[in-house]
């Protein structure tokens, strides 16, 4: 290792997802993995004691996420970089990132240069989201231009989901499948999964049948149902 290595920390809850970013960087003679962690707590401990450069970040963990332990890591060592490495491609998961201090944000299905051309921008002092982000964050202020204040209005459905998840919702209660909202809201089909999830933890309903009930008694899903 030289002064000039970058010292890399990778969280992820998948052990063959971070097996395979650590095969990446094997070739890579200017950033070495330093360590690894398969959740948000984890990722605290170990960056206390690694103090790594940078930290590759994924945002859904089970017992503490991506967003909280970049905060709490960033509290206790703001020298250090975070870069968000995830599924979730929505305005919601991007704005939390940059809230929580993240200095990039990559897809996981971003191909090596992608990846290897983020941390190096990131390390050299830059932040870097990417033109996927890029768009993402042109097309959140496009929707806020056409619309009155950041937040839902208090009379729209369901005030306790995001703005995404009401999306997702409207196009369930449509009879969409999961692959077709993806392709309509341009988002991935693993995001359009994760969003179904917390639309029913954040109603309480069982199934997708329960939840279109509730988005059609609430007025959403009308046009073409199927």
């Amino acid at each position: 290792m030289t002064e000039d290595t970058t010292r890399l920390l990778i969280v992820d809850d998948h052990t063959l997802f971070r097996e395979g970013l650590q095969a990446i960087f094997l070739s890579v003679s200017d950033i070495e993995v330093i360590g690894e962690a398969a959740s948000g707590t984890g990722a605290i401990q170990q960056a206390e004691t690694l103090k790594p450069d940078i930290i590759l970040m994924d945002i859904q963990m089970d017992d503490m996420n991506g967003i909280e332990a970049s905060q709490r890591i960033l509290e206790l060592l703001p020298e250090t970089r975070i870069i968000m490495l995830t599924m979730m491609e929505d305005s919601e998961s991007l704005f939390a990132a940059m809230t929580a201090g993240a200095r990039g944000y990559v897809l996981k299905g971003a191909d090596k240069s992608e990846v290897l051309r983020t941390i190096r921008a990131v390390a050299s002092g830059d932040v870097l989201f990417g033109a996927a982000i890029a768009n993402r964050v042109s097309d959140y202020f496009r929707r806020l231009n056409r619309a009155p204040g950041h937040q839902a209005q208090p009379d729209a459905p369901f005030p306790e989901l995001s703005e995404r998840e009401r999306d997702v919702l409207d196009q369930l209660a449509r009879g969409l499948n999961n692959h077709e909202i993806a392709a309509l809201l341009h988002i991935t089909v693993k995001t359009v999964s994760n969003h179904i999830s917390n639309i029913f933890n954040k109603l309480q309903v069982a199934d997708r049948a329960q939840a279109i009930v509730r988005a059609r008694d609430a007025g959403l899903g009308k046009g073409n149902q199927q």
